[in-house]
C-alpha cells in the first residue's frame, strides 16, 4: 500500500504540501476546521495520502469533478492508509485514490490475488459496506525493494531472494508503517525469510528515502516503480519472484452514499485514460520538473476531454 511513494525534494515537498492545503491555516488535514461535511451534503471532499503521486491523482478527481458540476473541497497530504481509512469513515473525506493490491491486503488479512482482475475482484468483495471502488484503470504503481547499482554489482542482485545470504548485515529503510504491514517487513521474512540488521523508518518513498539510500544510510530501501528517482539515480528494482507486492492498480475509493452518475462516470473516464507510463510522465513533471501538481492535473484532464 501503496501502494503506492516518490523522490521529491524537501523545499518543492512543503511547497506541494501548502498547495494542497487549499488555504487551511491547519497543518493537519483533518484538524479542528475540517470537520466531516454534513450527511446529504451534495458536496464531495477529496482526500489524499502524503505522497506527491496520490496528491497528484486527488488533483485530477478534484478537477474532473468540478469540471461536472460538481462540490468538491479537498484534504490533501492526510497520512498514511492508516490515518485516511478512518476519515473515510468517519466522514471527513469521500474519495482517495487508492491501489487495489494493498488495500486488498488492508481490508482482507487473508488476501491472496496477485494478478489484476483477481485482485480487484477480491477488493470489491472486501471493501466495507459503507464504501465502494470504481473501475480500476490500467496505471500500475507497485512497491519496490530498491538497492543503489553499487551495491547490486557487489552482491550479486537482482530478486529480493538473492537478499538472504546478504540481508542480516544490511539496514532497510522505509515508511515507519512498513515495520508491521503485511507487505512490509514481516512479509519480506514470510515470503522472502529476510532478517534484516536494522530497519530505519523514513517516509512514503520520498526525499528521505532517496536520501538515505544514496548517502548509504540504508542499503536497501522501499520505493515506487513510477518513481522517476530510481532512473535519475541508476538504482536497480529487485525483482519480486514470490509476488510479495501485489498488482496495484490505481482506483477511486469512495463513500458508497456519495456516488452518484455523474461522479462515477467522470471517475472511470480518468480510469480508462491512466495507464503506467502516463502516470509515470505525470509524476515526473511534478517531481523533477517542479510544476504545480494543480497545474498538470489541468493539463491532463484538458488534453483528454476530461476537464
Amino acid at each position: 500500500m501503496k501502494r503506492s511513494r516518490i523522490a521529491l525534494a524537501v523545499t518543492a515537498a512543503a511547497a506541494m504540501i501548502g498547495v494542497a492545503a487549499c488555504g487551511s491555516g491547519s497543518s493537519d488535514p483533518l484538524a479542528a476546521g475540517s470537520s466531516p461535511v454534513q450527511a446529504g451534503s451534495r458536496t464531495i471532499v477529496v482526500g489524499s495520502a502524503n505522497f506527491p503521486e496520490s496528491a497528484l491523482l486527488a488533483e485530477i478527481y478534484a478537477g474532473a469533478l468540478s469540471a461536472r458540476g460538481v462540490t468538491v473541497q479537498k484534504k490533501l497530504n492526510i497520512g498514511s492508509r492508516e490515518t485516511y481509512i478512518p476519515a473515510l469513515k468517519d466522514g471527513s473525506i469521500d474519495l482517495i485514490p487508492e491501489y487495489t493490491g494493498v488495500l486488498d491486503q488492508y481490508f482482507n488479512k487473508s488476501a491472496k490475488a496477485t494478478d489484476s482482475n483477481a485482485v480487484y475482484a477480491e477488493l470489491k468483495a472486501a471493501v466495507p459496506a459503507t464504501m465502494t471502488i470504481l473501475n480500476k484503470s490500467a496505471a500500475q504503481d507497485k512497491d519496490a525493494v530498491v538497492v543503489t547499482k553499487g551495491t547490486a554489482a557487489k552482491l550479486g542482485l537482482k530478486s529480493i531472494a538473492d537478499l538472504q545470504t546478504y540481508a542480516k548485515d544490511l539496514t532497510l529503510g522505509g515508511p515507519p508503517e512498513w515495520k508491521t504491514r503485511p507487505t512490509g517487513v514481516p512479509g519480506l521474512k514470510k515470503f522472502y525469510n529476510l532478517d534484516f540488521k536494522d530497519f530505519r523508518p523514513l517516509d512514503a518513498g520520498g526525499p528521505l528515502s532517496v536520501q538515505a539510500l544514496k548517502n548509504g544510510q540504508v542499503d536497501a530501501v522501499n520505493l515506487f516503480t513510477t518513481d522517476p528517482s530510481i532512473a535519475d539515480n541508476g538504482f536497480v528494482i529487485l525483482d519480486d519472484p514470490k509476488n510479495l507486492f501485489a498488482a496495484q492498480n490505481v482506483v477511486p475509493l469512495i463513500t458508497k452514499s456519495k456516488v452518484t452518475p455523474t461522479i462515477s462516470a467522470s471517475l472511470n473516464a480518468i480510469s480508462a485514460k491512466l495507464d503506467t507510463a502516463t502516470l509515470g510522465e505525470l509524476v515526473k513533471e511534478v517531481v523533477v520538473d517542479k510544476k504545480d501538481p494543480v497545474v498538470v492535473a489541468k493539463e491532463f484532464l484538458a488534453k483528454n476531454g476530461l476537464g
